[in-house]
């Protein structure tokens, strides 16, 4: 049986490997209050299943920071709706532009989450 502290993105974790005739699990815990935190990953080897729950916990920051993003951008967005809605003239075309530019702004954000979520690790 091993622990392993571990810094994922902003987040400190406590990874715990756990032993036995059916093999290795490795579980992780939150740092700051010791509650659990993603999967149980398993492995014939104790190493290889904290790898591959390190592998998932990478991940799932980069999950986190994609979804973020797309939001932030979800936000802009409908700011710039929102904003261009009762103008008229002159000021139209400039509102426009920003938010055909928020939107291109959302559709990479979406984009990107798309591709982080393909890569998901088994």
């Amino acid at each position: 049986m091993g622990m392993k502290l571990v810094r994922i993105g902003a987040r400190w974790l406590s990874i715990r490997t756990v032993g036995g005739d059916e093999g290795w699990i490795a579980r992780a815990t939150r740092g700051e209050n010791g509650a659990p935190f993603g999967i149980e990953a398993t492995a014939s080897s104790e190493g290889e299943a904290e790898a591959r729950l390190v592998r998932w916990l990478e991940w799932q920051a980069g999950h986190e920071a994609a979804l973020e993003a797309l939001q932030a951008a979800e936000r802009a967005y409908h700011r710039s709706v929102a904003a261009g809605a009762f103008l008229d003239g002159d000021d139209r075309p400039p509102a426009d532009e920003r938010r055909f530019d928020a939107l291109r702004a959302l559709d990479a954000a979406r984009a990107i989450l798309d591709t982080v979520r393909a890569e998901q690790p088994e």
